[in-house]
């Protein structure tokens, strides 16, 4: 009897082995609302998965070493990688490294510029930065009557979520209801409040006239209110808008500060990567791209929107 009870006990040990899994997860920076919410989001997911267990580094906003993370989570033999990208225009090199290991690869939120050609084994989950930066610039043109003097503040030039937020601003100002929109400047930020802040300071000691800014994320929006109430600026001679739905943007809100952002489901994406990233490693087929809907937020709806979520 005693011995097949543990042998029992046995079985049920490396039943548990066999379905342990490990993912290395490389994050473009810890430092960051946005992103910290993600990997808050994905950690906690993880805690509700049987033998699931996240080994989490923080690539401080360093190519280099972040794909030195990417090759130590290989060495440690890890079953699957989630990597948020420093540099969308450096995932090639990391898809061939993970690739050529043969191991799993799951881009998250930011966009490789590798993504139509992605090898196997790799997938991208995310939500289309496009949309979000239509929902943002089409709800300023609106609360702007489609003319007023705008001024962009752009995330990080190397990437693609900035690029592709920007364009779509771009975009919805060509259009015949929004073509009384005139930007005025368009700078980077690098995703930054104080940055956000200092650019907008700057914009406005140089005598520079704009009724509205534009933000790649609310972090640069906030920083944009703060500089505008530095200056003893009115806020309601001003629209700012932002991407994220922070909770620091939803409360600038509340405050009657902040007038647009977008929710960017970050638990959403983290939780998405992985279930794709585990997915993949058990041999299961996932979609090239996972896209996560984005959602407008106003003071309109704020209310509505903080009781759903």
């Amino acid at each position: 009897m005693r011995k097949l009870i543990l042998g029992a006990a046995m079985s049920v040990l490396l039943s548990t082995a066999a379905h342990a899994e490990t993912v290395g997860v490389s994050m473009a920076l810890f430092d960051d609302n946005f992103l910290t919410v993600l990997r808050n989001g994905m950690q906690d997911y993880a805690k509700t998965l049987d033998g699931v267990t996240l080994q989490v580094e923080d690539a401080q906003n360093d190519v280099a070493k972040q794909q030195s993370q990417i090759q130590n989570f290989i060495a440690a033999g890890v079953d699957a990688i989630i990597v948020n990208p420093v540099d969308t225009d450096a995932t090639v090199a990391m898809s061939k490294i993970a690739a050529d290991a043969g191991i799993p690869l799951v881009y998250v939120n930011r966009e490789p510029v590798n993504v139509n050609e992605l090898p196997d084994k790799q997938s991208f989950v995310a939500s289309e930065e496009i949309v979000a930066g239509t929902l943002e610039a089409k709800e300023v043109c609106r609360l702007l009557g489609g003319k007023g003097k705008a001024v962009v503040m752009m995330g990080e030039l190397s990437n693609q979520g900035a690029r592709m937020r920007t364009k779509a601003v771009h975009d919805v100002v060509a259009t015949d209801e929004c073509k009384g929109i005139e930007i005025v400047e368009e700078q980077t930020a690098n995703w930054q409040r104080t940055q956000g802040a200092d650019l907008v300071t700057n914009w406005l000691s140089s005598g520079l006239e704009f009724n509205a800014v534009i933000a790649n994320n609310d972090e640069m929006a906030i920083g944009a209110v703060q500089a505008l109430k530095a200056a003893g600026k009115d806020m309601k001679d001003y629209v700012v808008a932002g991407v994220d739905a922070t909770q620091d943007a939803l409360a600038a809100m509340e405050a009657g500060d902040l007038d647009v952002t977008v929710f960017q489901n970050a638990a959403g994406q983290g939780k998405g990567a992985l279930d794709a990233a585990l997915k993949i490693a058990k041999g299961e087929a996932v979609e090239k791209k996972v896209y996560i809907p984005f959602e407008l937020v106003t003071p309109e709806n704020l209310k509505d929107y903080q009781s759903k979520n």
